[in-house]
């Protein structure tokens, strides 16, 4: 698969105090703790708060408009991300219309750019499209300062009107969140029509970066270098997460540190409305998605696993079926929903798997995790990783609870040998 990647510095002023009364007594609340550990006496907690839901916030036909002023509202902390959301929820919206359209002869979106990007990938048409579409998105917003991209080498400035073709920095004295972004998972198959999606995770943004608008020359370079560090969180940091799935339907899932909640683009009135709130992804199943054909380049734990769930020898005795689509969103979607485990493990070729850290690995792991399943590596938990760079890639073997449990226990097994 390829991948069109966008990291952004959102900086987002702060946004005017409620001129309503204090915020209604809660109805849900949750305590923002990750569902891993190998004994569900010991649950390892993310460092974020999660926040206070209503009654509105679980009502099936709550458009996302709706269910973000709402969780602004009770959260006063979290009225910015309303502001990002809303860009989100754009993008997704243009970004669904042209995959949608994108097999018309008249689209001329099919295909490759022509070019390779800073990673040594071939861009498809749809990547750049995408990347540049979610660029003008959260430009628009008003509230947005640096941005680093697949495409780019260096952050940008992403709000000014540079036209000479240097990469001037600019960074709003205000409040900052980090979003990281994929912006099309999948765009090597879109030629097929197989689903896409789109990836986002924010971060809060760390006070460290200050770029000072007099700097010059390399010290300009050092406090660019700086900033773009504050992208290199653990998963642990996050504060939302989201995918947008382009397919049958167009969903956007949605976690804010209290559980996953998955809208669905009712195209009658061009609004995401909230579909299935809370989503828990069952405990047990017996669905596995895997690339098969690298089974025999897999680490023994890995291949015996599957290939015990293949005959019905595994620990629930079930035999299990195979299901994969490949693409990580359209895999991962179809996993909350039915239960069962999907992995891009490591091999003998790719030793630290094929999937990036930062912008995949990370933020699915916070929306499984906050359904009640499992993410990991196959021997540390995924959101507990720090990047060392943003392109970073790492073995993901995600899903139901106890299915994923089984994979970590036999990797255990394998190193106490």
């Amino acid at each position: 698969m390829k991948y069109s990647t966008l990291v952004f510095l959102a900086a987002l002023g702060a946004a005017q105090a409620f001129t309503a009364a204090g915020p209604r007594k809660p109805t849900f609340t949750r305590s923002h703790t990750a569902a891993y550990s190998t004994t569900e006496s010991s649950p390892i907690e993310t460092k974020t708060k999660a926040p206070v839901f209503d009654e509105v916030c679980e009502t099936t036909g709550v458009t996302l408009t709706r269910f973000m002023n709402e969780v602004a509202k009770l959260n006063p902390e979290l009225r910015e991300l309303t502001t990002l959301f809303g860009a989100i929820d754009t993008a997704c919206k243009a970004i669904s219309n042209i995959v949608k359209r994108s097999q018309l002869p008249s689209s001329e979106t099919l295909g490759y750019q022509g070019e390779v990007n800073v990673q040594g990938e071939d861009q498809k048409k749809l990547d750049v499209i995408t990347n540049d579409l979610l660029k003008r998105a959260l430009r628009f917003t008003g509230r947005l300062g640096v941005l680093a991209s697949e495409e780019e080498d260096n952050p940008v400035d992403l709000i000014g009107n540079d036209v000479s073709g240097g990469q001037d920095i600019l960074i709003e004295d205000s409040g900052k969140y980090v979003a990281v972004f994929d912006p099309l998972d999948g765009s090597s198959n879109v030629d097929a029509g197989t689903p896409t999606g789109t990836i986002i995770g924010v971060y809060e943004h760390d006070e460290t970066c200050d770029v000072d608008i007099e700097c010059i020359d390399d010290e300009c370079t050092e406090q660019e270098a700086q900033c773009l560090a504050n992208t290199l969180q653990p998963g642990t940091n996050l504060v939302a997460a989201a995918y947008c799935l382009y397919s049958s339907s167009t969903f956007l899932a949605v976690t804010l540190g209290n559980g996953v909640h998955i809208f669905t683009l009712d195209e009658s009135i061009g609004e995401f409305v909230l579909s299935r709130p809370r989503v828990q992804i069952p405990d047990s199943s017996c669905i596995y998605s895997f690339n098969e054909a690298n089974l025999e380049m897999w680490d023994k734990a890995m291949r015996e696993t599957v290939e015990k769930w293949r005959v019905g020898t595994g620990r629930s005795g079930k035999k299990f079926s195979s299901r994969y689509i490949g693409s990580m969103v359209g895999d991962v979607h179809r996993t909350l929903l039915c239960g069962g485990v999907f992995g891009y493990p490591g091999d003998t070729k790719n030793p630290n798997g094929k999937l990036r850290l930062l912008y995949e690995g990370a933020p699915m792991s916070f929306i499984m995790e906050q359904a009640g399943g499992l993410s990991t590596t196959g021997t540390e938990r995924v959101m507990e990783i720090k990047p060392k760079v943003v392109h970073q890639r790492v073995p993901v073997v995600m899903g139901s609870r106890n299915d994923v449990q089984e994979v970590i226990d036999a990797y255990a097994a394998a190193a106490a040998e």
